[in-house]
């Protein structure tokens, strides 16, 4: 009899839960609800619960088969006490997911830090199958990573490993979500990318982009738009992928050299939408790190798409045990 679980991916944009196949990874129903900034504690809970019973009524399956809930959240985790204790994205604090799913649920419920999960997934069904040291990379709201050692996902000692986003690589640079200046994630970040061409577009930069400015002041272009963008061939949303795509590849050549992964993988919305900036980042990245490691160094894209997160958090149970 096959094994069922939940996976919920919860990132700076959106919620997005599955009912997975732990013995699989087929994706039997998913389910999608936004996430703002300023939601709130109660009602994030809220709308994650409900995401959750929606794809447990969407698929066509015995619940006595679903064995737990995994949860990969975009920030700081606890993971022994199921605590998400910091989300700058989302502006969440001490959120205890594991006290409040498993009463609403009555199922076991684990929780990682989103990046992470989503490695487990490639790890177990998707790009990183075979390798026993790699690093998924995921450009989107943030920039994060996870960690593949000897086979085994590297926490490091305080549980934060992977924060790629925050390698300084511009001192005294752009503010960061974090506080801090000059960070990788306020250069490469999809959020990055939406705001310097804000930026360039007020000054009067000319952009098809433009025409959604003056609809809405406040708009803040999404991978889809970025692509069709690049499609038309917008001279402002290249040169802004180029410069990402030159700070994105800094980061990595640093992972690379330091740690000398097998394979670096690249995902998030970005990344799939837009091959132009995937090419970039591996023609630059080759060329920043040390010639041996540049040799050997693999870099694929995710297999799993969007649904790395998802896959991740539901297998998690599983492979903690």
């Amino acid at each position: 009899m096959s094994k069922y679980a939940v996976g919920v991916d919860l990132g700076g944009t959106k919620i997005l839960a599955g009912l997975i196949n732990i013995e699989t990874g087929e994706v039997l129903a998913t389910s999608k609800k936004r996430t703002k900034k300023d939601l709130g504690t109660e009602n994030m809970i809220a709308r994650m619960t409900d995401t959750i019973h929606k794809i447990i009524d969407k698929a066509n399956i015995d619940k006595k088969n679903i064995t737990s809930i995994g949860i990969g959240a975009a920030g700081q985790v606890n993971r022994k006490e199921g605590i998400l204790i910091s989300a700058p994205n989302l502006d969440c604090v001490n959120l205890e997911f594991k006290k409040a799913f498993e009463k609403e649920f009555k199922l076991p419920l684990v929780l990682g830090n989103d990046v992470e999960v989503a490695t487990i997934g490639e790890m177990h069904f998707g790009a990183g199958r075979g390798y026993t040291n790699f690093v998924c990379v995921f450009v989107g709201t943030g920039v994060g990573s996870g960690i593949v050692h000897n086979g085994e996902i590297y926490n490091g000692a305080t549980g934060t490993a992977g924060e790629i986003g925050h390698i300084i690589v511009q001192p005294n640079g752009r503010l960061c979500g974090c506080g801090n200046n000059g960070c990788l994630e306020a250069y490469a970040s999809r959020t990055a990318i939406s705001k310097r061409l804000a930026a360039c577009v007020k000054k009067g930069m000319p952009s098809i982009l433009a025409e959604y400015y003056q609809q809405d002041p406040l708009f803040s272009p999404r991978s889809k738009h970025i692509k069709l963008a690049i499609d038309e061939g917008d001279e402002l949303t290249t040169n802004c992928l180029i410069e990402a795509a030159d700070y994105l590849s800094q980061g990595l050549a640093s992972v690379v050299n330091f740690y000398n992964p097998e394979k670096i993988i690249l995902g998030g919305g970005l990344v799939e939408a837009v091959d132009f900036f995937f090419e970039l980042v591996v023609k630059k990245l080759r060329t920043k790190c040390l010639p041996v490691p540049s040799n050997s160094i693999e870099v694929s894209q995710t297999e799993l798409g969007d649904y790395s997160g998802i896959v991740g958090a539901a297998i998690m149970a599983d492979i903690r045990k």
